[in-house]
């Protein structure tokens, strides 16, 4: 392995013990307590797992009871079993991170650099010393996408059905890697051939292995726990009306018609934007599948009825694979940078009135939130026009 990546690694893995450490001396003395309430809830489920009953005896587990199985070790071991997984693939991700780069044409000096975009994110830190489980989701997609770059389709679409299974959001990559997978239309070929042609042996056979990978883990799970398994995973997503304030534009509008009838029928017209969005990303970047993964993440995060800051992972895990391809000088990229810790500041400013000092600051919330919606939109359009495709940079090199 890489000397210099591995001194990187060391630094990496040195400042999450720490912040392991700090965390259960402040879970056990401070009434803030370090441990997201989320990894309580998955231990519970752990817990009625080893007791030979459903994950979903603990109220608000909605996740798959491939992830109680996992943290089992959380009841039989110790409590931190859990943390430390989610700690080593935040690890593993950075490893993931540094041979796609360098598959897609960085130097190793320049992948060391990116991948400490990831090693060294303060959120990225939090989020898994803290015990959410987003580390597992970026370990699979990034898996993913290493397979498909390096034309290893079987183990891409293995892990592809794994990591829908695990979390629906990256069921929205299955057009973009439809597409990489077809091919370009041939303009001299008409609309039927070209249709036909998508239907190739790569695309049949990933989307037959994905597919049966996906539906025998639920099967399974189906088998063991009902309809209580698919109505927890699945469908309590699609029309879930979350009220609580979160960094989504729709919050505000699901809250004061929480009560209404026809609440259900506007958490789902809350998708189109999201749908339409997605399907012409695919289009536009079809020919780059990571860059059009993080735009599509991107999207899918910003318009979503439910948007927290370990949300942010889903696209920040890819982040580094757009950077290395990005003409922004430092100084703007700074700037958006910047901007975008303003943008979450102004959020969490009234959310901590509301939270800790009970004033009613749900308006004050939602225009934060719109405003972030705004700063998240003047990031990507920066990204996408400074956004340089390999071909085009041998073509500026040549």
């Amino acid at each position: 392995m890489d000397a210099r990546l591995c001194v990187l690694l060391s630094a990496a893995v040195l400042i999450r013990c720490v912040l392991l450490c700090i965390g259960v001396y402040q879970d056990q003395n401070l009434q803030l307590k370090y441990t997201d309430v989320d990894y309580h809830v998955f231990t519970d489920a752990s817990r009625f797992i080893t007791q030979g009953q459903s994950p979903y005896e603990r109220s608000t587990y909605r996740y798959t009871p491939l992830l109680a199985l996992l943290l089992t070790p959380n009841v039989l071991l110790s409590a931190h079993c859990g943390k430390l997984l989610f700690v080593g693939c935040d690890l593993l991700s950075a490893l993931l991170l540094f041979r796609l780069l360098v598959l897609r044409g960085s130097s190793r000096s320049s992948a060391r650099v990116y991948c400490g975009l990831w090693l060294f994110n303060p959120l990225t830190i939090g989020v898994s010393t803290r015990g959410n489980a987003e580390s597992l989701l970026a370990v699979l997609v990034l898996s993913s996408l290493l397979c498909l770059e390096s034309r290893r389709r079987t183990s891409a679409a293995l892990l592809f059905g794994l990591s829908v299974h695990m979390k629906i959001y990256p069921v929205t990559y299955a057009l973009p890697i439809a597409l990489s997978l077809t091919g370009a239309p041939s303009r001299g070929r008409g609309l039927i051939q070209n249709l036909l042609r998508c239907f190739n042996r790569d695309l049949l056979q990933f989307a037959a292995v994905s597919g049966s990978v996906f539906l025998a883990l639920n099967l399974i799970f189906y088998s063991m726990y009902g309809w209580e398994f698919l109505q927890e995973s699945y469908l309590f997503h699609l029309t879930r009306r979350d009220i609580r304030h979160n960094f989504s534009p729709y919050f505000y509008m699901l809250y004061v018609t929480a009560e209404h009838r026809w609440s259900g029928v506007l958490s789902l017209v809350c998708f189109l934007p999201q749908l339409l969005l997605l399907l012409l990303s695919s289009l536009a970047f079809r020919s780059d599948l990571p860059f059009c993964c993080f735009i599509h993440t991107a999207v899918f995060v910003s318009f979503n009825k439910v948007c927290t800051s370990q949300y942010f992972l889903w696209y920040l895990c890819l982040l580094p694979l757009v950077v290395s391809r990005l003409t922004l000088g430092w100084r703007r990229g700074l700037g958006l940078l910047l901007l975008w810790f303003v943008g979450q500041a102004l959020w969490l400013s009234p959310a901590y009135y509301l939270e800790f000092e009970g004033w009613n600051t749900f308006a004050l919330i939602w225009i934060a939130g719109l405003l972030f919606l705004l700063i998240n939109s003047l990031i990507l359009g920066q990204i996408i026009s400074h956004y340089r495709p390999a071909d085009a940079q041998l073509k500026k090199t040549d």
